[in-house]
């Protein structure tokens, strides 16, 4: 089953959060992203029925190794698209905005080839 934007937003911004906290809950994800609490649980549902993440009794929220899989692609993604904005003279705010868009949406062979650019 392909993976929709929201559901790799979700699992990036897990990703993100298990880097700056030492327990990531629906609350942190929710408060990271702007969300209302019963979207990120219905969220947390999904992901967790289709086995991207694992939901512990005490509420911490780890990515499975297929959820971390995506989380770090996608994460990938935005760092790079981020950087090749901001070489070409896009502000930051701006790069960061674009990135998280486009990150989704552009083929394999596209990211590779500014990845390839960004390396040189």
């Amino acid at each position: 089953m392909a993976m929709k934007e929201s559901g790799e937003m979700y699992l990036e911004t897990i990703l993100v959060l298990s880097k700056r906290l030492s327990m990531v809950r629906a609350i942190d994800v929710g408060e990271e992203m702007g969300y209302s609490k019963p979207s990120v649980s219905r969220a947390m549902h999904l992901l967790k029925d289709r086995g991207y993440i694992n939901v512990e009794t005490d509420g911490a929220i780890t990515l499975t190794d297929e959820g971390r899989a995506i989380a770090e692609n996608i994460y990938d993604r935005h760092n790079v698209l981020t950087e090749a904005l901001r070489r070409i003279g896009v502000d930051e705010k701006t790069a960061v905005d674009d990135a998280c868009r486009v990150e989704h949406y552009i083929s394999e062979e596209t990211f590779q080839a500014i990845k390839r650019m960004m390396e040189q």
